[in-house]
């Protein structure tokens, strides 16, 4: 099952009655004059809408009610209410795809793509850095962004910690809590890893084409079976569930924010507000202060962060200052 923006104005025109008068029921046949759609048309829509994990009562000669909305990240729900200019405006929702990157990449090849988004309620083939497979079941947040950035290709290697930073803020903004940031994409809670993120961008002739950011969240999802699924993977270091704090906050809501905030650092990275990002993703880091080690493809290198410079890179010092662009990260005990 899919649906994009573009899809079921009938069904979106049913539920949007739904919404607007929910202290009411409505009969099948206001619905029907009301709308200017057939009686077997109102049906169908009111037993789809149902599908989707909307709560409807149903009474006999009074007709039908909404009680209570889905928890599924449908395009409708994600664009009321979305306070940004881009992304999010667009959007195409799967129950189950290989791989949100994988058709985001296709669609970022049209410029007219520009902050759209792809969400799955589960992947079969979720992508994570360096070519891995990133757990994604039931349960959590998987989506992919296109974005048409205005800033150079000088600093593109920042991104992540930029997209890492809007998630952060998206965590504290909605469950009062100050995650942490892990170098060069994760987010932790108390040590374990509630997020991540992956960058893939297109370049041509010295200047980005497109950017489509990968984020998985884990929101409402099995911590017993992803810890058991991952627990023998290099670095693997714990995960944690944003339900586990707050279940009132709803995935659409959580969502939207974190559209919102990503919105805002990119335009601060399009009018060179590098060094904003930069001092505001140090003060949530994890990594900065700590002793590290670090595999590269050019080997292992142990030293202390010391910090990130403009381009993202991760400077460690042991005996000189090396800065690193990629790579994974264990912190070390002192």
């Amino acid at each position: 099952m899919s649906y994009s923006s573009k899809d079921h104005p009938g069904l979106i025109k049913v539920l949007s009655f739904l919404k607007t008068h929910n202290t009411e029921y409505l009969s099948g046949q206001d619905l029907s004059d009301v709308l200017k759609i057939s009686r077997v048309a109102v049906w169908k829509h009111i037993k789809k809408i149902k599908e989707l994990g909307y709560k409807i009562e149903s009474k006999q000669k009074l007709g039908y009610r909404l009680v209570s909305n889905t928890d599924l990240l449908l395009p409708w729900e994600i664009s009321s209410g979305l306070k940004t200019k881009k992304i999010g405006r667009e959007a195409y929702y799967f129950d189950s795809i290989d791989s949100t990157q994988e058709f985001a990449m296709k669609l970022a090849k049209d410029s007219k793509n520009n902050g759209a988004v792809v969400i799955a309620k589960k992947q079969t083939e979720g992508k994570g850095r360096e070519g891995r497979k990133w757990f994604s079941p039931t349960g959590g947040i998987w989506l992919s962004v296109i974005i048409n950035p205005e800033f150079d290709i000088s600093i593109v290697t920042l991104f992540p910690i930029t997209s890492a930073l809007a998630v952060s803020n998206a965590i504290e903004k909605c469950f009062k809590i100050k995650p942490e940031l892990k170098w060069p994409n994760d987010i932790t809670i108390q040590g374990k890893k509630v997020a991540g993120i992956l960058v893939e961008a297109s370049i041509q002739s010295n200047k980005i084409e497109s950017i489509v950011l990968g984020v998985g969240i884990n929101f409402e999802v099995d911590l017993k079976k992803i810890e058991k699924d991952l627990h023998d993977t290099p670095n693997f270091y714990g995960v944690t569930a944003l339900q586990n704090i707050n279940k009132e906050i709803t995935p659409t809501y959580f969502t939207q924010i974190f559209f919102e905030e990503l919105e805002k650092n990119i335009e601060l990275l399009n009018i060179g507000h590098v060094k904003k990002i930069i001092k505001e993703w140090t003060k949530r880091s994890s990594t900065i202060g700590k002793n590290v080690q670090l595999a590269t493809k050019k080997g292992k290198i142990n030293g202390k962060a010391i910090k990130i410079d403009d381009d993202g890179a991760l400077v460690i010092f042991n005996k000189k200052n090396i800065r690193v662009l990629a790579g994974d990260i264990i912190h070390l005990q002192k």
